[in-house]
């Protein structure tokens, strides 16, 4: 059975899916676009209370690490690339080189950067910390405004 609820955020709302063991997905608005629920899903925003605690509190700057329990599905790589992206503090940067070689694959920038672009919970798991090897900012599923905004709230100097 999935759960899920909306949380409203200066992002817009975000619609967020639990599962039985944990969080499974964040979807961002995408061009000003709200994600509709599956028809099978169950709305109950008591059962995402603490997700939707968090995240408010994340964007009021009262919280630089999430607690809540997360299950996101993908393979074993992908897996370990969100993984690693979770253990990049708040309010600094990786490169996809630097996750790269994280992972064990110093050549996989490119297998990295499809990982980190398939992150079905982001914010939560930080892919938006994750710019080139030259500082610039890269691709974000919730577009590079939403990625610029998510650095600077964290303290990042990104205009």
């Amino acid at each position: 059975m999935k759960t899920y609820c909306y949380i409203k955020t200066p992002l817009g709302k975000l619609l967020a899916v639990q599962g039985e063991k944990g969080l499974e997905k964040l979807f961002l608005p995408f061009n000003g676009n709200i994600m509709q629920p599956n028809p099978d899903w169950t709305e109950d925003f008591n059962y995402l209370k603490q997700t939707s605690d968090e995240i408010c509190a994340y964007f009021n700057k009262e919280l630089t690490t999430f607690s809540i329990p997360l299950d996101p599905e993908g393979t074993l790589f992908q897996q370990n690339v969100w993984r690693l992206l979770t253990l990049i503090p708040f309010g600094t940067t990786a490169s996809y080189k630097d996750i790269a070689e994280r992972v064990g694959r110093s050549k996989g920038c490119r297998a990295v950067g499809g990982a980190v672009g398939k992150n079905p919970i982001p914010v939560i798991i930080p892919c938006h910390r994750v710019i080139g090897a030259d500082g610039s900012l890269t691709g974000f599923s919730g577009g590079l405004d939403i990625k610029r905004y998510l650095l600077n709230l964290e303290g990042g100097r990104y205009f």
